[in-house]
This record gives C-alpha cells, structure tokens and sequence, in this order.
C-alpha cells in the first residue's frame, strides 16, 4: 500500500453548491449537486452506461457500475457506445457516453459533464485522459478506479464529500485525495481507506436526491428541450468550450464551469486536474 502525502499545497476546494458557498465539513457534507437530477418515474432507475473505451477501461467501468448500483438508487448498464469518434466524444440523449482517448497534455485528467433542462440531468459525458494515465504517475489501477467512479458519480448529480487533499481519505472515489489507495500515513499505525469505491454517505446522498419521482423522465424518452433546438452534444476539451468558470479551488484554478444554451438550458463540466499537489500515482 501506499503513503499519503500531506502539503499545504495539497488544499483545494471542489464542490457544487447552487449558492456557490463555502464548503461545509467533509464527513456530513451535502455533496448533491443542487438540483440537478435524471427525471424519473421509480428507483432504483435505469441509466445507459455508453462504453467508447479501449484497454482495460472497460473493466474499470464494470466495477464504477457496480459500485454505484449496489446504492438502490440507480441501476446503471455498460452497453455499447453511441459517442461515434471517442475524442470528440458525442453526447447522446437519456444516456451518459464514456470515453477514453488521448487527448494531449492539457491540464486535465478526466472531465465529466452533464447537459442540464431547468432542474433535470439530460444526458451526459466522461472522458478519460490517457495521455496522463499512460505516465507513471496515474498509471495505476487505483488512480484509475478512482477517476472513473468519481466521474460517474458527477453524472448523477454527485459533488465532492471533501476537497482537501491533505486531509484523511474517506472511503469513498467522491472524496479528493492524492492517495487513492490508501494505507499508511506519516501517523505511526495508521491506515487511510481506499478511496476506489463508495462509503456509506454516497448512498444516503444519492437517496436524499432521488426520493421524489418525476414526469416525463429523462433516461427512457427524448431529452427535454424547451427551446425548441438540439442540444450541443458535445462538451469540448478546453476552457474556452465549457463556458464561464462558476467554481475555482483554493489557489484559484477553475474546476467547474458552465455553458448557458437556449430556453434556460446549461451544460456544466467538472475539470479533475492532472496536477494535483503531491500527486506521484499513489507512491
């Protein structure tokens, strides 16, 4: 196992909030992503997993899928891809298109974004950066889980259960670490989680968000449009796509952003830096 790094150049800050607030504190933190949700008419609800992977992404895809099922709340299935060229990846209506690809050395380890109508999550992204996961730094199983399970977990409505860095893991791929595998810290005896699955907040989470029912839905019929044209179906790779940045960490950088369309419609990217302080794959 490996040792978690503490620097004071470790703390950022990653959360959601409609506000935009400060944090609250990371154990009872209300990590929803107020209020956007998947319009739906029971739970557990099904949600189409699209797999426009290669290697062994597929497989971490499989267990982020199962992590996230075993909550009650959705019931998500890997099937095949519809985001036809995996760089561009293309968003597909009532699904969420999963992606790898090498998309160059430009700051960014993984984004997830979610195309939003008035409250309700229409369709949604994950890409996957292989240019930084094919280092010795992220090229790790654990980093790898991790990223995927947590990227997922935006397209549900998810934000981040903590945001320090330098703080203990807590079990869970929606808490920010450098450290995803856990285990000894520089505390003599003792071990941090893996932060590689879920711990028992994200099912409560998701539960606290998904306890209403809704009408149309929007994971089986045409994605809501109330303006009356497409919705872009593609996020774009580089600040100047995603739009205006709305939350930064604690040295400033931007991590989320959002893209205003027509008829009230937004669609929000989440930005997981490839730099993270201290970052060197869990060693």
């Amino acid at each position: 196992m490996s040792r978690r790094l503490f620097t004071l150049s470790g703390v950022a800050a990653l959360i959601i909030v409609t506000a935009l607030v400060s944090s609250p504190g990371p154990a009872a933190a209300d990590h929803s992503w107020t209020p956007y949700h998947w319009a739906r008419a029971s739970n557990p609800f099904p949600l189409e997993l699209g797999r426009n992977l290669s290697g062994a992404w597929g497989t971490y895809l499989n267990t982020a899928s199962s992590d996230w099922n075993s909550t009650g709340i959705v019931l998500t299935t890997p099937s095949d891809g519809r985001a036809g060229d995996s760089r561009r990846c293309r968003a597909n209506a009532n699904r969420v298109e999963v992606c790898n690809a090498r998309y160059g050395f430009n700051g960014w380890l993984g984004l997830a974004s979610i195309w939003a109508s008035g409250d309700h999550i229409t369709q949604g992204t994950v890409k996957l950066n292989d240019s930084y996961f094919n280092t010795a730094s992220y090229n790790t199983p654990a980093w790898r889980l991790m990223v995927m399970c947590q990227e997922v977990g935006h397209t549900f409505g998810l934000a981040h259960q903590d945001e320090v860095f330098a703080n203990p893991n807590l079990g869970s791929c929606m808490d920010y670490t450098n450290d995803p595998d856990g285990g000894r810290t520089f505390t003599p005896g003792a071990l941090d989680p893996s932060n590689e699955h879920l711990n028992a907040h994200d099912p409560q989470q998701l539960n606290s968000i998904y306890t209403h029912t809704d009408s149309p839905t929007t994971t089986t019929s045409p994605t809501l449009n109330r303006g009356g044209q497409a919705l872009p179906d593609e996020a774009g790779d580089t600040p100047a796509e995603w739009g205006t940045p709305v939350r930064h960490r604690a040295d400033g950088r931007p991590i989320l952003y959002r893209r205003d369309v027509s008829g009230g419609r937004a669609v929000f990217t989440w930005v997981r830096w490839a730099d993270q302080p201290g970052a060197a794959g869990g060693r």
